[in-house]
């Protein structure tokens, strides 16, 4: 098995893993920022601890909404979905509007009215629903959080922690439509005008999501998502009387301590290996996806590259030929799939004997040898 290391950043001055220089003064009773694609805390406080969450929920009920229905369907309100307390669409009983419009509805005008019409509409009933948000956090390993309802109004042990909503959160932005919806400013739906609540939208350039909340219990609490340079960050606060200005702080720390590096593109050739009574003498090795970490100045990242020595003929295109081991700071944070990137026919002139076939694997791989590597694309 052959393995070769790649050290892409070593720079000079070294800052703590996972932490950022200087933590700039939150108001935020919990908080925490991550890299929306890894899951890596960059920074927090109190990011386990259970809390009330207020109109955060309605994160994790568009979830469930959108992994069991059309945003086509259309939803007949219920009378138990009439005059929900808190923030409202003030849908009336019979009324018919689609899923898109309620998910509108109650991700920009945060309408608790809507997010029960889309629980009776799926499960039939709020703790039927309330079930299915359950499973779905429990899915995506926010497994300190416990759902009661749709909206996030204040229920004995409906709560979650800021650690989870990241988690949440970086799912949510990975569903196009429901990302779209929350960068929308304002919209039009039932013959309704819908305004997005996220000031932050407009008051930090690169926000682009995703929901606010408030209770008298929970205080304050935002969740929002910006993109920089490539880098992808979450900030949940949690009980946060400045929570916008706890935002933008927090958003300018970490986009000037961290940088997201291109490690491979996918498809991208990085290696070659021996192909034994083969048409080819070797078969291209390419990544199967992209990927790329974020580090700060200092951090040490290496990709070290497992592939076998040989093998044999046929080789067929996107078969398992090795993995990437990207590792920060020692530690192995991701493995990726190298696959074969050509398919390479069995030569059937070449008939060989067990010890011809080892001959020339030695040759092939130490031919092979002079010009094999990996190489990487950063920033």
């Amino acid at each position: 098995m052959k393995k070769v290391l790649c050290v892409l950043l070593a720079a000079a001055i070294c800052l703590p893993a996972g932490a950022l220089a200087a933590q700039p003064e939150v108001s935020a009773q919990a908080y925490i920022v991550t890299d929306a694609e890894s899951g890596r805390v960059l920074c927090g406080r109190n990011t386990g601890e259970k809390m009330l969450i207020a109109s955060l929920t309605k994160l994790v009920t568009a979830l469930v909404v959108a992994d069991r229905c059309e945003l086509t369907e259309t939803v007949k309100v219920p009378r138990e979905a009439v005059n929900v307390e808190g923030s409202s669409l003030y849908l009336r009983e019979g009324e018919e509007l689609t899923v898109r419009e309620l998910l509108y509805g109650m991700l920009l005008e945060s309408g608790n009215d809507a997010a029960a019409a889309l629980a009776y509409h799926v499960a039939g009933s709020i703790e039927g629903f309330a079930a299915l948000m359950n499973e779905k956090a429990s899915q995506l390993g926010a497994d300190n959080s416990s759902f009661k309802n749709p909206h996030g109004l204040d229920a004995p042990d409906h709560y979650s922690c800021a650690r989870d909503m990241a988690i949440i959160a970086a799912e949510f932005m990975k569903n196009k439509t429901l990302a779209d919806i929350c960068a929308t400013l304002s919209a039009s739906a039932a013959g309704r005008t819908l305004t997005n609540h996220n000031k932050l939208l407009t008051l930090y350039p690169g926000a682009i999501g995703l929901k606010t909340g408030y209770t008298k219990s929970a205080g304050r609490t935002l969740v929002s998502c910006a993109e920089k340079n490539g880098l992808r960050l979450i900030c949940v606060t949690l009980n946060a009387p400045d929570d916008w200005n706890d935002h933008i702080a927090l958003y300018e720390q970490a986009f000037s301590e961290y940088k997201r590096l291109a490690v491979c593109a996918a498809g991208e050739k990085c290696a070659s290996v021996p192909v034994i009574s083969g048409c080819s003498e070797a078969a291209g090795v390419c990544a199967l996806q992209s990927f790329g970490i974020t580090a700060a100045e200092g951090e040490k990242i290496e990709v070290e590259c497992s592939l076998p020595d040989f093998v044999y003929a046929p080789v067929k295109k996107g078969e398992q030929a090795g993995e990437y081991r990207v590792k920060l700071n020692g530690e192995t944070v991701y493995t990726v799939p190298l696959v074969f990137a050509q398919d390479v026919p069995l030569d059937e002139s070449t008939r060989l004997t067990f010890w011809e076939k080892l001959k020339r694997a030695w040759y092939i791989s130490n031919k092979i040898s002079a010009r094999y590597g990996i190489y990487a694309v950063y920033g």
